[in-house]
């Protein structure tokens, strides 16, 4: 009886260490249509992720770098280091509007407040908490820059 009881002993002290306290419990998986993209995504518990890092985490849309191009950001979790697993998804305005769109499922980091990330194409993204809204920033590889303000959604 005593030789059962410590194999499960191993388990409890992983269970209660402070590095498995830290692993955010992940949600159900949802999905949204963005940007004429539809994507599938987890959202951390955001009670199981560091306090200075849990604005971060959601859906945030309604971005616009110009006139034709949509964009959003899911910031699907954030680990103690700062490393936050993201989609950010971008294409045409509406459906009418021919353009490139894309879904980038990666990683960012988040570093002086602000979650920082680059793209294939070599465009630099950086994103502040602003009031109740992500304030976007996009530069170019020639060094063009673009704001934008993304909205929570729910």
């Amino acid at each position: 009886m005593v030789s059962r009881s410590l194999l499960f002993l191993p388990l409890l002290v992983l269970a209660f260490s402070p590095a498995f306290a830290q692993q955010p419990l992940r949600g159900e998986e949802s999905g949204r249509h963005f940007c004429q993209q539809s994507v599938s995504f987890r959202l951390a518990d955001k009670g199981r992720v560091l306090k200075r890092f849990r604005r971060f985490i959601g859906m945030w849309s309604d971005g616009a770098w110009d006139v034709r191009t949509c964009a959003a950001l899911i910031v699907e979790n954030v680990a103690a280091n700062g490393i936050a697993s993201i989609l950010y998804i971008y294409g045409p305005m509406g459906p009418d509007q021919p353009g490139p769109g894309g879904v980038l499922r990666g990683t960012g980091i988040i570093n002086d407040g602000a979650l920082k990330f680059d793209d294939a194409k070599g465009d630099a993204f950086s994103f502040r908490p602003g009031l109740v809204d992500l304030d976007g920033e996009m530069t170019s590889p020639d060094g063009e820059n673009y704001r934008s303000v993304f909205k929570q959604s729910f």
